[in-house]
């Protein structure tokens, strides 16, 4: 009952943050509000990306993880502190992250994880590029630390 509690309270905060954000005014430099492309690595699937502010994202994959033999789905909210490599054309912001993830084997496994990671943002193409490693606090159905990484592109047409 405490950890139903203890979630219940990060989730409303989480909220609570995310609808406290001003809005995207479309600055140069950040791509459209929501892309959808791949993640390779482990996991290896599907990715998207819903930006709700110039340095606050959504990132959302469903995946399959080769290592464990079983689907994947994470959800994190990703902070993009600043960009760590001054580049000629479009941006490289560092962006760091907190969220969940959930693997479906034969037993559920629950955790949370807390990506670290690059995105190039194209400054003429609706497109980005990333990387990031994710270490992870495996909290169900026993506790351990777990770790995923990847790269990965994303075409954004809205």
């Amino acid at each position: 009952m405490r950890m139903k509690r203890i979630i219940f309270v990060v989730i409303n905060l989480a909220v609570f943050a995310v609808l406290s954000l001003p809005a995207r005014d479309g600055t140069e430099g950040y791509p459209k509000t929501f892309g959808i492309g791949v993640i390779l690595g482990e996991p290896t699937g599907v990715a998207s990306k819903l930006w709700l502010h110039e340095r606050v994202s959504l990132d959302v994959a469903g995946a399959w993880s080769f290592m464990s033999g079983s689907f994947y789905v994470h959800g994190d909210i990703q902070w993009h502190m600043f960009d760590l490599i001054a580049v000629e054309t479009g941006r490289l912001p560092l962006f760091v992250g907190a969220g969940a993830r959930i693997k479906f084997t034969d037993t559920i496994d629950v955790g949370v994880r807390f990506p670290l990671g690059l995105v190039y943002i194209f400054a003429t193409a609706p497109v980005d590029i990333f990387v990031e490693v994710a270490p992870a606090l495996v909290l169900v159905p026993a506790t351990e630390f777990d770790i995923g990484a990847g790269i990965g592109v994303r075409f954004y047409p809205f």
